[in-house]
């Protein structure tokens, strides 16, 4: 103490010297006053007081002297000490005089330092002459002489406070030796919460002698108040500590001795280091089970109770206590010593648990033997320790190889808890009358000492259970099962737990979300939840242990019971609604996995009446049918609640929101019944009840609320459909798409999840629903439309008015700033299909207002288009912000747009988009006045180039060049010429590929010439298509002209002769010459006939007069259109189908189906490319998921444009040969290798964000049909019984 009071004032004098404070009066201490001693003894005990923690916690005399030397370094409260003012004062009182002369000796009168140039010399140098100068000296002495004096004072006074205290504690003790034990050992606030002073090895070695047991036990009890008084880092480093902690360990049995060696233990868990607390641990764990073994404690079974706080047991509970709060806090730093000294703690935790097993378990009679478990559940009932030490891979590896090795009855004993307790459960009903007090029996001043003999044992059951949930999560852990258990002939396997968590899940449901206080928590059902949770959350952890047979069939068997009418199963559901509502809920889970979606789909594992065995999902949609409709007789009217039918409607949503799912559910029509649900639900909420004076109106609004959430439950269910192609057909078929797309709407504004169970928001949903008429029609009414324009201008042009600006905002690097992106990306969504861009552009004229103020906002796509993307005018221009930005934005997305021909044609013929971009060129000139001006070369003018030849030529990667977005280093940055009106410079235009139009000498060309009479036989389409492959594989490129003219002319005809191979019935359609020649053509069918003669001109395919017989063509097509079921807005794909594939399918589906708009070759091709990517190329299908945008709608893009622009015409050719001559189903399995083609710059692109855009504006590179005809005819073997039969079923699409 002497040393350390020493140390921190002569610290303090020295780091004073440096800065005087500017006043001050002094204090003379060379003779002390009575109240200065008693000043300088408080400031200096408060300076003390203030640093406790710090000297406490240093490991010996030399640490805590470091500490005080270096405290205006570590102690940021320094200066505000009273003491170090003090001294201050002293100091400035003393050397002021001093210091200031000095100062003026060292300085000219110049000003400037005779010494030298800087004041940090000068310091130093005042410094050095004032601590050489007589009155430091004298300073320094008297001030040691004045410290000696207070310091010796406090030393005396504390001796005499210790001796006082030691006199109270022992008296106190005497008179408390057989009173009530008050906890006050390990819950303490602080280890060092007692004063205590430095101890010499000495000292230690003398109470080491005193704690044997030899001594009397006044003499020991004298021991141990000493050495809790001292600091453990001292006892537990002195030489004599291994004799020591035996004589602790020895008075741990001494009921007067054992709180205060628990107090020293607790306090050495706190401060020490590993390598000696594992020692501590392990002895106290070897005590412990040394009082369990001379004890022979017991308990009553039964209702019959046990007192915790009977002596021996109490002492016990406080130990153990003790050992559980060091097996939770060791795991934040074993892991930074050796692993030998964590496998000691483990292994001794793990050899007192096993106690009950080396030395028997069971008493005769009605008594039972009581063990450490036991008491370990009452206070970590859910095993926190043991989730903790799995944690870690650390720790993990060494408890699961001890207990594979050497300690595997503690789980066998585990599992006889979780066996037991489900084979007698009804021994168990309302044991936990209070769990709270088993949990946390300390915790408030009513605790619970008094617990029955059901409750200990229940106890151990769920810390039992917890146990083997966290031990089911890990690979190794579940590596240790089959288990061999007594009494039972076959081991226990992991599908044989889980059964028994199912049934206990069974004997006590409570209902989900009823209850979420802490006895809910710990009840049967709720704890085989959590477990089932974790299960169902891990891939390989379902794999083990859900998806096996046994489980599914113990989790529907309730199900498949009340189905077909079964009393015996139905009798032993204590609760129907709430088992069912549990089963709903882990069903699902498993239904939203891969995995479980495919067990419940594909895997016959359910016995059903007379041996038959059937798909789970079978059996689930059945059910809730039965349920929507309350056919189920054995279930009371109560019972089938509203919650209920929504568990189970969830369920089938995981099945019907991907495609393979809603295959199998489709013919149940649970899409008509959740449709049907829905009306009458509305129906009902509509009657509103006439009010009755006095009556209370609590029940109706409690009814109306369970109405509205059951209508909104009904809603997110049919919404749900829509994240399929064909399941949006089947919304907009129940008349409820409007509605659902508002609901969506109402939840995407407040940014809700989808459910629980998605790991993406709406942006898909989205995006399938604004790829169809109907849908985006629904989302513009839902005012999604309006909201996402109103969105993008606010952050493009608007900024946030609201947000201190405390910088200037940087100017945007790239073309679309990140701020602007997601609005960017989002309106690409909604305006990737034709259909999109033509409900909400289609006969929409643009304002094109002579002013437009400042607070004026788009809120439509039209007036969007009027002012981002047809800015032509200074009107426009002045209204902008941001203009270069703003008018970029507006570009760009145009450039999209118009990837899509259909789109690009509708703006061209309403808007003149090319017209007005020529005329921005022609102005953007540095000479406007001269008639031939330099382009003035920025972003716009470059962006307008590159749109303008995008929009101007159709070829593949080989057949046009378009020019870059970005400028090039070096003397010219934009090589590529710019231009203001047509033609377009050859530069853009690459050399057209060479078309053999006689290649004779194949062998396909043989086979065709020598089969003109066997164009009827079933033989003959087989051998065609073995040659067609066998040419594609080998000589592919001649499969062009005239050759595949013959081709397609022959094949075609064989199917239509065919009434095997043919689809359709050939349609019956006759006009005159003279009301085909009065037919009119709109500007955009003239504008489509136009781009196909420049496309086939090109590539040298059409003569100079097809112009007249394509208008014939198209004017037959349309005459022919007008008398079958076609919407109009489906005249925008005419333009670019010769083939007239998709309308020929229109012509033969039902009513209903044409006239919903969505064409077949979305809800029937584009289904089956995502049903079909998933499972073949699923990182595509997550990238899509993860982007917000859909597989099916980059297929309706190329397949309604014939991959015109993305593949060259020989591939283009090779396509349509493929799908006519190997089947329509390899339209599917072409887009499926395309996107697998595309692959690897799919996964970056969506990475950058970038997937869309890419994939619109980039055409197909290295794309060969001929080097995936192996891959389709793969996915043919795979997929054709599904894919074919179901376009074969396209006339009734909904059976």
């Amino acid at each position: 103490m002497y040393v350390m009071i020493c140390e921190s004032y002569d610290i303090l004098e020295n780091q004073s010297l440096s800065s005087v404070p500017s006043s001050g009066t002094a204090v003379e201490m060379s003779q002390l006053s009575a109240e200065d001693e008693a000043e300088l003894q408080s400031l200096l005990k408060q300076l003390l007081k203030s640093i406790n923690d710090r000297i406490s916690g240093a490991p010996s005399t030399e640490c805590a002297e470091e500490i005080l030397l270096h405290l205006e370094e570590t102690d940021k409260n320094f200066h505000n000490y009273e003491f170090v003012k003090y001294l201050r004062q002293y100091v400035e009182s003393s050397l002021g005089t001093v210091v200031e002369e000095e100062t003026r000796n060292l300085t000219r009168g110049d000003g400037q330092h005779a010494i030298g140039s800087g004041h940090d010399t000068l310091i130093h140098a005042v410094t050095r002459r004032t601590r050489d100068s007589p009155e430091y000296q004298q300073m320094m002495q008297t001030l040691k002489n004045s410290m000696i004096i207070v310091v010796e004072s406090l030393i005396n006074k504390f001796e005499e406070d210790q001796m006082r205290k030691e006199e109270m504690n022992r008296d106190k003790q005497h008179s408390q030796s057989n009173s009530q034990y008050t906890d006050n050992c390990s819950d303490s606030d602080s280890s060092f919460n007692q004063s205590y002073a430095f101890i010499r090895q000495e000292q230690l070695q003398a109470l080491a002698e005193k704690l044997d047991s030899s001594r009397p036990k006044e003499v020991r009890w004298q021991a141990l108040q000493a050495l809790c008084c001292a600091p453990p880092s001292d006892v537990l480093s002195c030489e004599s500590w291994s004799g020591l902690r035996r004589n602790l360990c020895a008075a741990l049995t001494d009921p007067d001795l054992s709180d205060n060696v628990l107090q020293f233990f607790a306090k050495s868990f706190s401060s020490s280091p590993l390598n000696v607390t594992r020692e501590i641990y392990t002895s106290l764990a070897k005590s412990v089970e040394s009082s369990f073994l001379s004890h022979r404690l017991s308990f009553p079974s039964g209702s019959a109770t046990i007192n915790i706080n009977r002596p021996e047991i109490s002492r016990l509970l406080k130990q153990i206590r003790l050992m559980n709060d060091f097996q939770k806090e060791v795991t934040t730093f074993w892991i930074r010593h050796p692993e030998k000294y964590m496998e000691e703690v483990i292994e001794s935790t793990f050899h007192l648990l096993s106690f009950h097993h080396e030395h028997g378990s069971a008493s005769p009679g009605t008594e039972k033997v009581l063990e450490p478990i036991h008491l370990l559940a009452l206070l970590d009932i859910k095993a926190t320790w043991f989730k903790k030490w799995m944690h870690g891979y650390y720790s993990r590896t060494v408890v699961l190889r001890l207990l594979e090795r050497k300690y595997k009855p503690l789980i066998v004993a585990a599992l006889q808890q979780c066996l037991h307790y489900s084979e007698s459960s009804e021994r168990f009903t309302n044991v936990l009358t209070d769990p709270q007090s088993a949990e946390q029996p300390n915790t408030s001043s009513a605790q619970r000492s008094v617990y029955t003999g059901k409750e200990l044992e229940y106890a151990v059951f769920v810390h039992s259970l917890c146990v083997l949930g966290k031990l089911l999560i890990y690979t190794n852990g579940r590596k240790i099962f089959p288990v061999k258990v007594r009494r039972r002939k076959d081991p226990v396997s992991l599908a044989d737990l889980v059964v028994t968590l199912i049934n206990i899940m069974y004997q006590r449901p409570k209902p989900l979300h009823a209850d979420t206080s802490h006895t809910d928590s710990l009840s049967p059902s709720g704890l085989s939840m959590e477990v089932l949770w974790m299960l169902c959350e891990r891939t390989e952890c379902a794999a083990e242990c859900l998806y096996q047979t046994p489980v599914i069939e113990t989790l529907l068997a309730p199900v498949i019971a009340l189905l077909s009418g079964q009393q015996t199963l139905q009798a032993k559901l204590k609760s129907p609604a709430a088992t069912l509502t549990l089963i709903a809920d882990v069903l699902a889970r498993i239904a939203n996995t891969d995995r479980g979606l495919a067990l419940f789909l594909y895997e016959k594992n359910l016995l059903v009446a007379h041996s038959e065995r059937t798909f789970a999902a079978h059996v689930i949609v059945q059910f809730t049918l039965r349920l929507l409709d309350k056919e189920l007789s054995s279930l009371s009217e109560s019972d089938v609640s509203h919650t209920l039918c929504g568990a189970f409607i969830f369920v089938c949503r995981q099945m019907y929101n991907t495609c393979e799912g809603l295959q199998v559910i489709r013919p149940y029509g649970l899409h008509k019944a959740v449709a049907a649900a829905w009306k009458k639900t509305i129906s009902l909420s509509e009657i509103v009840p006439t009010p009755v004076p006095g009556a209370s109106g609590g029940t109706s609004t409690q009814e109306l609320q369970n109405t509205l959430v059951w209508e909104e439950t009904l809603l997110d269910s049919l919404l749900n459909f829509a994240a399929t192609p064909k399941g949006l057909l089947l919304l907009q078929q129940t008349g409820a798409i409007n509605e659902c797309v508002s609901y969506m709407f109402s939840r995407f504004t407040k940014k809700l999840q989808v459910s629980h169970c998605e790991k993406f928001g709406y942006g898909v949903m989205v995006t399938q629903v604004a790829a169809t008429a109907p849908g985006v029609v629904a989302l513009r009414s839902s005012g999604f439309v309006q909201a996402l324009v109103v969105e993008l201008w606010s952050v493009l042009e608007c900024g946030s008015e609201d947000v201190r600006v405390v910088r200037p905002k940087p100017t945007p690097m790239d073309p679309i700033d990140r701020s602007c992106l997601k609005s960017f990306l989002s309106l690409v969504n909604l305006l990737s299909s034709p259909q999109s861009v033509w409900e909400l552009l289609g006969r929409q004229p643009l304002a094109n207002k002579s002013e437009y103020t400042l607070r004026e906002m788009p809120t439509s796509i039209p007036d969007l288009t009027d002012r981002l993307i047809a800015v032509n005018s200074d009107a426009k221009i002045n209204s902008l912000f941001h203009y270069e930005q703003s008018h970029t934005f507006g570009l760009r997305l145009l450039s999209v747009l118009c990837c899509n021909l259909d789109s690009f044609l509708l703006l061209e013929s309403q808007y003149n988009i090319c017209s007005m971009l020529l005329q921005s060129q022609r102005e953007n000139v540095s000479e406007p006045d001269a008639s031939e001006g330099e382009f003035i070369i920025d972003s716009l003018s470059v962006e307008r180039n590159h749109v303008l030849v995008r929009v101007s030529l159709v070829g593949g990667p080989t057949e046009r060049k378009l020019p870059p977005r970005a400028l090039q280093e070096g003397e010219d940055p934009y090589p590529w010429p710019m231009f203001s009106s047509y033609p377009l410079p050859h530069c853009y235009t690459l050399d057209p590929p060479k078309i053999h139009h006689n290649s004779q000498d194949s062998e396909l060309s043989a086979f065709l010439a020598s089969s003109k009479d066997s164009k009827i036989e079933d033989s003959w389409m087989e051998i065609c298509r073995r040659q067609y492959c066998r040419v594609m594989t080998s000589k592919p490129n001649i499969l062009t002209g005239k050759v595949l003219a013959d081709l397609l002319e022959k094949v075609v005809a064989h199917l239509s002769n065919s009434a095997k191979e043919c689809f359709f019935s050939p349609a019956q359609y006759k006009a005159d010459e003279k009301s085909v020649k009065s037919a009119g053509l709109s500007s955009v069918e003239q504008l489509g006939i136009n781009t196909c003669l420049r496309y086939g001109s090109y590539l040298k395919l059409l003569k100079e007069d097809a112009g007249n017989d394509l208008t014939l063509l198209m004017k037959h097509i349309k005459i022919f259109l007008s008398t079958q079921r076609v919407k109009t807005a489906s005249e925008l794909s005419i333009l670019y189908k010769v083939h007239i594939c998709t309308h020929v399918e229109q012509i033969h589906v039902p009513v209903e189906v044409a006239e919903s708009g969505i064409p077949p070759v979305y809800w029937c091709t584009a289904h089956y490319v995502e049903m079909l990517l998933k499972a073949e190329v699923p990182l595509v299908h997550s990238a899509f998921r993860m982007s917000g945008f859909t597989p099916s709608q980059m297929c309706l893009h190329w397949l309604t444009q014939c991959f015109w622009n993305y593949l060259d015409w020989t591939e283009i050719c090779h396509y349509v040969s493929t799908c006519v001559v190997m089947g329509p189903d390899y339209q599917v399995y072409m887009c499926v290798a395309t996107f697998k083609h595309l692959q690897p710059d799919i996964l970056q692109r969506t990475q950058s964000q970038e997937l869309q855009v890419f994939l619109k504006e980039e055409p197909i590179q290295g794309f060969k049909v001929s080097n995936y005809l192996e891959f389709m005819e793969g996915l043919e073997r795979s997929y054709r019984s599904i894919v074919l039969t179901d376009m074969k079923a396209i006339r009734n699409p909904a059976e």
